[in-house]
This record gives structure tokens, sequence and C-alpha cells, in this order.
């Protein structure tokens, strides 16, 4: 629901926190890839001295991007996994549903 960035151990959170839940029942995907790097100079660093080290590696997320999926388990048993996942992300999330026509 929400623009940001999510790091990469967020997103290595969010995966663990769901197979400790699912436990093997159902299968987890994960939507999102960590491909920006951002980096930052050392305080009190000149100017001129070039870009500086990575230090994380982020998603980014826009608005309606569709984070985690489960599938193989009921929708309560997703619900009560969602609601875990959803209290470790950065960014205010939810949980949809696909409906078959």
């Amino acid at each position: 629901m929400d623009a940001g960035w999510i790091k990469a151990t967020t997103i290595e959170a969010g995966r663990i926190a769901a197979q400790q839940y699912v436990r093997g029942q159902g299968k987890l995907y994960i939507r999102i890839f960590p491909d920006k790097s951002v980096t930052s100079t050392p305080l009190e660093t000149r100017m001129g001295k070039g870009k500086g080290e990575p230090d994380f590696w982020a998603a980014v997320v826009k608005p309606g991007t569709i984070l985690y999926e489960l599938s193989g388990v009921t929708e309560q048993q997703a619900k009560v996994c969602f609601a875990r996942l959803a209290s470790k992300m950065p960014v205010k999330v939810r949980f949809v549903e696909r409906r078959s026509a």
C-alpha cells in the first residue's frame, strides 16, 4: 500500500518467519528482489573521493506490488502467516486473495 525500500535482511527475516509458521505444508514465493545498492561515504570524508561503499541492498517497492505469495494452505493459515510477515515490513501492507473466476 506504501512506496519505499525494503532491505534484503528484512526480506530474509520475513521469509524465515513465514517458513517457521508454514513448516513444509505450503509453498512460499517471494516476488521482490533487492537489486538496488544503497551507498554512503564515511563521516568526515572530504569531497571528491568517489561514491562510497555499498551499505546494504534494497528492493524498491511501489504501491500495489505483491511481496509474498503462499500456496497449499488454508485461508485462515495464510492470514495468520501474513500477519506475522506484516509486522516485520517497514511499509504498510495488506492481505489480498486470488479468486478463481
